[in-house]
């Protein structure tokens, strides 16, 4: 009984350092904003230690709510100098932006006693003087934004100490001198010098970055050319190979298909087409109307469409995914088109349990998940239908040779829309189960939009492909043991998978024999490394980012650590980032 009572009292001074900890932060926070004034209200109220994480502007925490990670107060008018002996006290705090105000004053510092600061934002305010001379030891610093303030003297060659450091913004100041040999940190891969008044020659190890890193500037480039390409790896999987070639054939063998499923004894009446990509088949009566019909789920009256309508369609293959193939089949004239799945590996479900999930599904109604519109069971066939999104899977955006290279505001609008989907779903009490960057399309405003809710509730095999693996909580061996909270780490593969362009297993090496598995690498180059190879080279050509790219890789990693937020907390981190980007 006595060590009971020990370790009940251990507990409860543990819990008592973790809100003590919070309440440090809290407190270092308004001694912060406290000291000068602002211009944009913030909703930070001191009764509450709980509301710093859950309703503060600006303010992100950690998985569990006990410590600040991140101050992101941009474009709030703060004036005035920055106050010393604040924000240093927030010992966890990994990023802080303070970019578009009026801080004037030398650079802060005190920072320099925040060891696990990965991003450094204080662009476009006012800061003037030299930069220090021995800079911080920053060891995971990812991206440091100084540009547009009024620092001048020299650039301190102690910033090659910044080991990790893949962004450095020095642009629009008043420094001068030569620029450091060995600021050539191998890591880096977006330098910006641009508009100071440096001198002399660019040394020959920086050459590798674009002549505009150092416009503005009155310095020598001698033989200066273009950086080379980056060196990528193939992001074509064996499967978006088959994919491609399936989906962009002549595809007479799909109608085939259909009338083997649904006209078993049937006799086929097909008419010759021309020379168009799909072909048409018209299927005659079928002996037996028992059940022929499609159950629609969306309230409708008079249907659009009917299970003869789908026989008669043309149909084309739009790819295989874990639950059976998909075609896109167009009814009419073409005036409907709509996505139908037929079901594999689900002949132990009765017709019981399969109306009861799709009821369930079938209420699942929001601007972030697929709708789905009708289903027909058989004993032999299920058929799942759904609205069709022309644009495709995100799968395709990110890893098909030829598609448009998404940009960092559609990547984030996409995980936004995504969370948000899941968190509807988890919002009825449902797991999702299959969450992959196939199963994400873009909706008309172009955010993510989920499908195959529930399917994988009725699936009886748990074989696994290998790019499913790799979404795969490390938890879960069975499919039909799925949980909300291995929903979340397959999100946060996917958040991964946007930032990287990598998929989540794929092979790399120089004969692409290296079996890579995408958390995995991710981690280990964060907390080892730091090598910039982390982020998407495409992302990296667009400015004033590295904010947030950073920002949503840490919510990634959050997503897959042993202690995940929730859905509501995911959603929350995401929009913050949307609403800082547009502030």
């Amino acid at each position: 009984i006595s060590m009971a009572f020990l370790l009940l009292l251990l507990l409860l001074q543990i819990r008592r350092i973790g809100c003590g900890d919070l309440r440090e932060d809290e407190q270092a926070l308004l001694d912060f904003i406290h000291t000068f004034p602002h211009s944009r209200k913030l909703n930070w109220d001191e009764s509450s230690a709980a509301a710093v994480c859950t309703n503060w502007t600006g303010i992100t925490c950690n998985h569990d709510n006990s410590r600040v990670i991140a101050v992101r107060l941009p474009g709030i008018g703060l004036v005035g100098t920055f106050p010393p002996n604040t924000l240093n006290r927030i010992s966890s705090l990994q990023i802080l932006s303070l970019r578009s105000n009026s801080l004037t004053g030398p650079f802060p510092a005190d920072l320099s006693e925040l060891r696990n600061l990965t991003g450094v934002y204080l662009q476009d305010n006012n800061f003037a003087g030299p930069l220090p001379e021995q800079f911080p030891p920053w060891d995971n610093l990812l991206a440091l934004n100084l540009s547009d303030n009024h620092f001048n003297g020299s650039i301190p060659s102690s910033i090659s100490n910044l080991t990790h450091l893949t962004v450095l913004d020095l642009a629009k100041n008043e420094l001068s001198g030569d620029i450091p040999g060995d600021l050539n940190i191998p890591t880096l891969q977006l330098l910006d010098l641009s508009e100071n008044r440096l001198t002399g020659l660019v040394p020959p190890s920086l050459l590798r970055f674009p002549a505009s890193a150092f416009s503005g500037n009155n310095v020598t480039v001698e033989n200066f050319s273009s950086p080379p390409p980056p060196v990528t790896h193939s992001r074509i999987s064996l499967p978006a190979i088959l994919g491609i070639v399936v989906g962009s054939s002549v595809l007479g063998f799909i109608v085939i298909a259909f009338l083997l499923v649904y006209a078993h004894g049937r006799k086929d009446n097909t008419t010759a087409g021309g020379p168009s990509k799909e072909k048409k088949s018209t299927v005659s009566e079928p002996r037996d109307r028992t059940n022929q019909r499609l159950t629609f789920l969306d309230g409708e009256g008079n249907p659009e469409f009917d299970l003869e309508d789908l026989l008669r369609a043309s149909a084309e293959v739009l790819g295989r995914g874990t639950f059976g193939m998909t075609y896109k089949a167009a009814l009419g004239d073409a005036n409907v088109v709509v996505a139908v799945k037929r079901l594999t590996d689900v002949g132990s479900v009765g017709k019981k349990e399969f109306d009861k999930q799709m009821e369930m599904v079938g209420r699942i109604r929001h601007e972030n998940a697929v709708p789905l519109r009708a289903y027909y069971f058989s004993k032999d066939e299920k058929l799942i239908v759904y609205d069709y999104y022309p644009l495709g899977s995100v799968s395709a955006m990110l890893h098909v040779k030829g598609s448009e290279t998404l940009d960092w505001e559609t990547r984030l609008k996409i995980a936004i829309g995504a969370a948000r989907g899941l968190a509807h779903i988890h919002s009825h009490k449902l797991v999702h189960g299959n969450i992959k960057a196939s199963n994400v399309f873009l909706n008309s405003q172009g955010y993510g939009c989920i499908s195959d809710i529930g399917l994988a509730a009725l699936i009886s095999s748990t074989r696994m492909t290998r790019r499913q693996s790799g979404y795969r909580a490390p938890e879960v061996t069975d499919s039909k043991k799925a949980s909300q909270a291995s929903d979340v780490y397959s999100l946060g593969v996917f958040i991964l998978e946007l930032l990287t362009g990598k998929s989540p297993v794929h092979v790399s090496g120089a004969e692409d024999d290296v079996m890579v598995h995408l958390v995995r690498w991710v981690q280990s180059v964060v907390r080892e490394e730091w090598t910039g190879e982390v982020f998407d080279v495409e992302l990296l050509k667009y400015p004033n980012i590295e904010e947030d790219l950073v920002a949503t890789l840490q919510i990634g990693l959050n997503c897959v650590a042993v202690g995940r937020p929730s859905m509501g907390q995911v959603v929350r981190m995401l929009e913050e980032l949307k609403t800082t980007q547009s502030g």
